[in-house]
């Protein structure tokens, strides 16, 4: 019996004449997530993708699996392909859904009849399959208002489908769409998030991690790595760029004021994730920062660390409690990786009381020790690069 995969691409069905081009987005980003699995023809027509595999022992299973975490995708569903004739339609429901029906009590048939040249109308083909799905499964009643399991028989243009529930999808933009951006991530709970609502939003991305060596060890990195990988079986291969930032935090420890210690390193921060992320093509830099929850996070120092950044600055997570947060990190397996307890550098050199509400030209005065720009070149010259792949295990070279 012929199976194919049904995707309802949700968002994408709102945009005007540019459509087609996240359509074949999506389409993109589903091949390249299946093709491990084997080869697959994806076609499309009236707002759902057709996802027909070429092997007879296709992994429906982890396909369906990869499914969930594909933007763009509003719901899919696994289908059984019939003739569109009504004999071979009620012939193949109670076979292809017997598993389904075995477990269940109550069900309802609901039928989209878009091939209008079918001779029967949407209640007719509703009656005729649930009568000879109850026939096959004397146990079921029917239930219109909360069944336990909805029904599906769609007739379209090259065939009709039978298909129980459907599964919900990731929602949001096929990745690409919307460009590409940088994220600057440590090893917390915010920074995978924000990364993950901006990929949903259809960035592409790539990743800045400034590690401390010695102050900061390969755990702390390698914790870096596997929160990216959680995060990249939604956005896709993650180009992670690991800066060295020891040499800048001793050199703010020995000629900045102390209570500007975190203002400063985070101004630094952005100067070279702006050069970084413009080098490979990223439009925008994204930051996990959530207003109000730490100290370098009020307006006044917000404003303080934009200003230094040649790139927009975006915030996901910038109206967002701690609780929000963390529900989201769990959704996206990230949480239990954050919490270990490995320092990143915005740890170190941590002031015991840093500056809140720094005014025009106070971070300036607080950097002229600092020897900038040979600094900044070091970093940049230092830094290593490596791609996080969702799945291949471990990270690969440029």
């Amino acid at each position: 019996m012929k199976e194919i995969i049904l995707i309802k691409d949700g968002e994408i069905a709102l945009k005007g004449l540019n459509r087609c081009n996240f359509e074949s987005a999506l389409a993109g980003s589903i091949r390249r997530r299946l093709k491990p699995l084997g080869e697959v023809e994806i076609r499309k027509a009236q707002s759902t993708l057709y996802i027909e595999p070429k092997q007879e022992d296709y992994d429906f299973e982890e396909a369906l699996n990869r499914m969930k975490k594909i933007f763009g995708i509003a719901a899919f569903s696994r289908a059984c392909v019939c003739e569109k004739d009504i004999t071979d339609i009620l012939a193949k429901a109670p076979v292809y859904l017997k598993e389904t029906m075995e477990s269940i009590r109550t069900f309802k048939v609901e039928a989209k009849r878009a091939d209008k040249r079918f001779p029967l109308k949407s209640p007719e083909i509703c009656a005729q399959v649930g009568e000879a799905l109850l026939n096959a499964f004397p146990h079921l009643s029917v239930d219109v208002h909360h069944p336990d399991e909805i029904i599906t028989v769609e007739v379209r243009d090259y065939a009709a489908y039978i298909r129980g529930g459907q599964i919900r999808g990731a929602g949001g933009l096929p990745v690409g769409t919307s460009g590409h951006a940088a994220v600057l991530i440590s090893g917390g709970i915010d920074s995978p998030v924000a990364a993950w609502t901006m990929a949903k939003r259809g960035l592409m991305l790539d990743a800045i991690h400034f590690a401390s060596p010695p102050y900061t060890g390969p755990r702390a990195e390698q914790k870096v790595r596997d929160l990216l990988g959680k995060v990249s079986q939604y956005s896709g291969v993650i180009r992670l760029a690991v800066v060295p930032f020891t040499e800048i935090q001793e050199q703010i420890g020995e000629h900045c004021p102390e209570e500007y210690f975190t203002l400063v390193m985070r101004r630094m921060m952005m100067r070279i994730s702006s050069r970084i992320a413009a080098q490979h093509g990223c439009l925008a830099l994204i930051t996990g920062e959530s207003l109000g929850q730490v100290a370098s996070q009020t307006l006044p120092a917000i404003a303080a660390t934009d200003a230094v950044s040649t790139l927009p600055v975006l915030r996901p997570l910038i109206g967002n409690d701690k609780e929000e947060i963390v529900a989201i990190s769990r959704k996206i397996d990230t949480f239990d990786i954050s919490i270990l307890p490995y320092e990143d550098c915005c740890t170190v050199f941590t002031p015991r009381h840093p500056h809140t509400r720094p005014k025009p030209g106070q971070c300036e005065a607080a950097e002229e020790g600092l020897d900038m720009e040979p600094l900044i070149e070091r970093a940049i010259a230092g830094t290593v690069y490596s791609y996080i792949d969702p799945f291949v295990k471990g990270e690969t070279d440029p």
